[in-house]
């Protein structure tokens, strides 16, 4: 197939700032020894901060934070079954992670895209990626990331829908917004009927924040059609469960 660069997104709105971007990647499959040809997607390697190490499955199914167990692999093997079916049967597994400062563009994601595009190329069968919750086979991952153009901001993330305990209303929320150092966006108290309306507003506050921009505690928001203001909340940390993350949180209007 052609290759196709990733793209680094210009941040238009970026401050300095004490944020830090945080990614994680599995792959999984029988790599060909010497390196990956990332070069022809743009990338000319792991960005500094980021480090690739290489495990043989069987090791690495002893440690605690394997994700193919537990109640995240029964999620796995139920949402992609091919794609589990093949990482759990592949004997090796590079993990792709990396911390470091935020940055004025995303070429680190773009080289990061890069190289496990690579690898896909030299014998990986599946990636995961723990902050969204996502397990995809080779061939599912390049449909949704090796796009000419690039792929929308909207496919590095996930957007959730759970039931809060007041009938008939919903928390619609994010995660992996830490692979662009910036917060997840939780909008708590929709009505059944605005969850569409609350999941394009989610997809439009990620990306500008993908974007650089950042959102101060108390400082209120206008979205077009709403009856009221949303006020952002800012809560979280990489402890949280429900989003190993910072949060701006919106309580969506009567």
């Amino acid at each position: 197939m052609s290759k196709i660069p990733f793209p680094a997104w210009q941040r238009p709105h970026w401050q300095r700032s004490n944020e830090e971007v945080l990614l994680q990647f599995y792959v999984f499959g029988k790599f060909q020894p010497g390196r990956a040809p990332s070069e022809d997607y743009g990338s000319e390697g792991l960005p500094e901060g980021v480090e690739l190490s290489s495990h043989h499955h069987s090791a690495l199914r002893q440690w605690e934070g394997y994700p193919l167990k537990g109640r995240l692999g029964r999620m796995f093997k139920e949402d992609a079954p091919e794609a589990y079916a093949k990482a759990l049967d592949a004997p090796e597994v590079l993990v792709v992670r990396g911390r470091f400062p935020d940055t004025a563009d995303t070429g680190y994601l773009r080289d990061t895209l890069g190289v496990l595009a690579a690898l896909l190329d030299v014998g990986g069968v599946a990636i995961l990626d723990p902050q969204t919750l996502s397990l995809h086979d080779a061939d599912s991952w390049r449909r949704q990331f090796v796009v000419r153009d690039g792929a929308p901001i909207r496919h590095h993330l996930l957007i959730l829908r759970d039931a809060e305990e007041q009938a008939g209303r919903y928390w619609v929320h994010t995660r992996g917004m830490r692979k662009f150092g910036r917060p997840d966006i939780s909008l708590r108290n929709v009505p059944e009927a605005d969850t569409d309306r609350a999941g394009m507003l989610c997809e439009r506050l990620v990306e500008l924040e993908a974007l650089g921009a950042h959102f101060a505690d108390g400082q209120a928001l206008d979205a077009e059609g709403l009856p009221g203001t949303l006020v952002a909340s800012l809560g979280g940390g990489l402890e949280d469960p429900a989003f190993n993350n910072t949060f701006v949180e919106f309580r969506w209007p009567e």
